[in-house]
Parts: structure tokens; C-alpha cells; sequence
């Protein structure tokens, strides 16, 4: 029960995007269309639970050990920087179009404070291994989720009548500023 409170949590309560407003660079930029959008959710999706994985066994294992919790923040920035490369070269390996398609957003996920967000959030609430890997993928879905949503949402303004003014940039954070709204209406289910 424990395990599911935290991923419905990152999911939906405390949505790294909606909620920290982290890793907003790339829910605005590659958001336009739904089939980037998925991809990049899934490659962050991936990246956040590897990184909660290899993060907590570097904190629980080296760090905590041998007294190097200083360390965290740039251990961390390596772990995130390592698994963003072989997420790029496996992605640009097999599916060429979709590493043109994700562009330099791709090497963003390297920098998307997120991921960090991620790993320094669940040292600092002591998860053990398990709540670490369900917290990681629960807040890579929610970002996935986000961002598909944003995605749709971006499609069909295309289409719309939006003044001159708020076209781009300006509807987005509008329609960002209302998920988020919306996403505070889960805030009293689960902490």
C-alpha cells in the first residue's frame, strides 16, 4: 500500500512538472506534437528510474558509508550525465527520425533539474531501494503524463482562434498555469 501512496504521489500529487514547476524546458519545447512528446516521456521515464536506482546505491553504498554525503550533488550530476549519453546513443542508434525529431532536447534531459530534483528528493526522505525505483518511475510517468497532455492540448490551439499575442509561448504557460491548477485538486488525496 506504501509502494502505490508513492507512486500515485509522483504521478499525480507531487508532479515534478506541475507541482515544482522542473524540467520545463523541454515540456515546452517539445511539446508540439503528441509523438515527441511520448518519446521524450519515455526517455525520461527511463532516465529517472535508472538514476533513482544507480543514485541510491551510489548514496546507500559509497557516500553514506564512508562518511561522503557532500558528494551527493555531484555524484548525482555524473550518474544523470552517464545514463542521458546512453540513452542518445541507443535512441540515435535505433530510430534515427525520433533522435532528429527530439533535437537538443534530448542532451537536456541531461540538464532537466528534475532528475536531480528526483535523486536528491529521495535520498532526503530516506526511501529504501524499492520506494526509490517506484518513486523515480511514478515521477517519470507524471512527467509523462504532463507533457502528453500539454502535447494534445498544443495540437488542437493549432487549430483554434488565439489572439495574435498569446500565440507560442503565451497559450502554453496559460494552458500550464491551468494543468496545474487542475493538478492541485489531488493534493488532498494522498502526502
Amino acid at each position: 500500500m506504501e509502494l502505490l501512496a508513492i507512486f500515485i504521489s509522483a504521478v499525480l500529487i507531487n508532479n515534478f512538472v506541475l507541482r515544482y514547476f522542473l524540467g520545463i524546458c523541454p515540456f515546452l519545447g517539445v511539446s508540439k506534437k503528441i509523438d515527441s512528446a511520448v518519446s521524450m516521456g519515455l526517455a525520461v521515464t527511463f532516465v529517472m528510474t535508472i538514476t533513482a536506482v544507480v543514485s541510491w546505491a551510489i548514496n546507500h553504498w559509497i557516500l553514506i558509508p564512508y562518511g561522503l554525503d557532500y558528494l551527493k550533488i555531484v555524484s548525482f550530476i555524473l550518474v544523470i550525465a552517464s545514463l542521458v549519453q546512453l540513452v542518445e546513443m541507443f535512441i540515435r542508434k535505433v530510430s534515427p527520425p525520433l533522435y532528429q525529431a527530439l533535437g537538443i532536447y534530448l542532451p537536456l534531459v541531461t540538464t532537466n533539474c528534475a532528475i536531480l530534483f528526483l535523486a536528491l528528493l529521495a535520498a532526503l526522505k530516506e526511501y529504501n531501494f524499492l520506494e526509490s525505483v517506484v518513486y523515480g518511475f511514478g515521477s517519470g510517468i507524471g512527467f509523462t503524463l504532463a507533457i502528453i497532455l500539454i502535447a494534445g492540448i498544443r495540437e488542437q490551439l493549432d487549430m483554434a482562434d488565439v489572439p495574435e499575442p498569446l500565440k507560442g509561448a503565451g497559450i502554453s504557460l496559460i494552458v500550464a498555469g491551468i494543468m496545474a491548477l487542475a493538478f492541485f485538486g489531488f493534493s488532498g488525496m494522498i502526502k
